[in-house]
């Protein structure tokens, strides 16, 4: 299935239209390798956060697009992202998921590098003519930034700051940090892995997509009586909000404060979880209600990162057709009472029997079969763009289950996508 190519026009052009999308953005393999290069590799990813490494020489596995990375933090407390490969015959240099070690020994040769990539030694070095001959090392990642302890790299050598390219999407990141009595998130209760036969922008596009809940989810709102569902419906206050650089967000600020119940956002009471309040308010005296009331954000945060509330989820292309999904629970440094329920709810949503995700994969995996099919051959993204409009900020807005975010998105893919290198 390809698109007809007009003269005078791009190839971008003749895929991405301002209400539809062309159905083989998500199955063409060469499309799927151009975004490696332009997008994977060049523009900021999340790989991970900082308090998986917590202390010196501790490691972790992770993946940035198809390449598998080691996380570390060195002796001197420096967050470093290394391709795992030996400089020598490519040989993968780490087994283990996680760990603590100063340094790597490649299983083949036994070539020995320190946690931040530079080689140490290589048997037999009369071979080489010496010890400390070799100008070689570790790949790694180019740049690495990290915000409010989440881990964002890029290959590309040049490029806007991580801070630009978060934008407005950083201050939903302050908004989480905001609800720890210690200012801090952790990402400490340990990723569950979804393998899903879709590809990867099926899930993009879909985490601020306020129109499927209440069918998608329906039975699981009814089941557990969740106040979730009305909060996507054309009488909710809520917004969806396209924030720029591919963000968006579910905004469901305005809904909690028709109420103004404290911790209602989290489907519970302040008696509840007593103590978790109690900090809050000796930490931010009137602007605790405040706070409180909001709760946490629902932004998707380009290309993979997403905060739903009480869950990260990070998401790793695998080929076309198929990507993982990570997902771990929230973890707010000094709420322990709170993050016990964010683990527990979290293990009902997203876990292995869990049923939120569940829902979720069989709609991606159902798309991703019928972009195959040969008629027709768009995606429809045009809800709510006739009542768009822009608010005090400049961004622009919809209602809840109207479809900003995704135009937002493939606005910015296509800028990408159509940059030269």
């Amino acid at each position: 299935m390809t698109a007809v190519i007009e003269p005078g026009a791009s190839r971008l052009d003749t895929l991405i239209e301002p209400t539809r999308v062309h159905g083989s953005l998500y199955t063409d393999p060469d499309i799927f390798a151009e975004e490696l290069e332009k997008i994977w590799y060049t523009t900021w990813v999340f790989v991970g956060h900082e308090s998986e490494v917590p202390e010196p020489n501790d490691y972790v596995r992770k993946k940035l697009g198809l390449q598998d990375i080691i996380m570390t933090r060195d002796r001197d407390d420096r967050i470093h992202l290394l391709v795992n490969r030996c400089a020598h015959r490519a040989n993968l240099v780490c087994d283990d998921a996680s760990g603590n070690s100063s340094s790597f020994r490649c299983p083949y040769h036994g070539w020995t590098y320190r946690n931040t990539g530079e080689l140490l030694g290589y048997p037999y070095n009369k071979g080489y003519g010496g010890k400390k001959v070799l100008d070689l090392r570790m790949g790694s990642v180019t740049r690495v930034e990290s915000y409010r302890g989440f881990v964002f790299g890029s290959f590309a050598a040049e490029g806007p700051s991580l801070v630009e390219h978060l934008g407005a999407a950083a201050g939903e990141i302050d908004r989480l940090a905001r609800l720890s009595p210690q200012g801090r998130v952790e990402l400490t209760a340990g990723w569950l892995q979804h393998s899903t036969r879709a590809n990867w922008k099926l899930l993009a596009e879909n985490e601020t997509d306020g129109y499927h809940p209440q069918f998608v989810h329906g039975s699981i709102f009814g089941v557990t009586g969740s106040p979730i569902g009305p909060l996507y419906s054309d009488s909710s206050t809520a917004v969806t909000r396209d924030l720029g650089n591919g963000h968006s967000e579910n905004d469901l600020r305005p809904e909690f404060c028709k109420f103004a119940e404290p911790m209602r956002w989290f489907g519970t009471t302040e008696s509840r979880v007593p103590d978790y309040v109690a900090a809050m308010r000796a930490l931010h005296g009137d602007d605790a209600e405040r706070i409180l009331i909001e709760g946490a954000p629902h932004v998707m945060i380009f290309p993979n990162l997403f905060i739903a509330e009480i869950q990260v989820f990070n998401i790793q292309p695998v080929s076309a057709g198929e990507c993982v999904q990570y997902a771990t629970a929230v973890q707010l440094a000094g709420a322990p009472e709170l993050n016990r329920r964010m683990i527990s709810q979290s293990i009902g949503s997203v876990g292995p029997a869990g049923m939120l995700l569940a829902d979720d994969t069989e709609m991606y995996e159902r798309n991703q079969v019928g972009v195959g099919m040969r008629s027709p051959e768009w995606l429809d993204v045009r809800r709510g763009m006739a009542r768009e409009s822009v608010d005090e900020n400049g961004f622009t807005v919809g209602s809840a289950t109207d479809e900003v975010g995704m135009r937002g998105f493939w606005s910015h893919y296509k800028t990408l996508m159509e940059a030269q290198r």
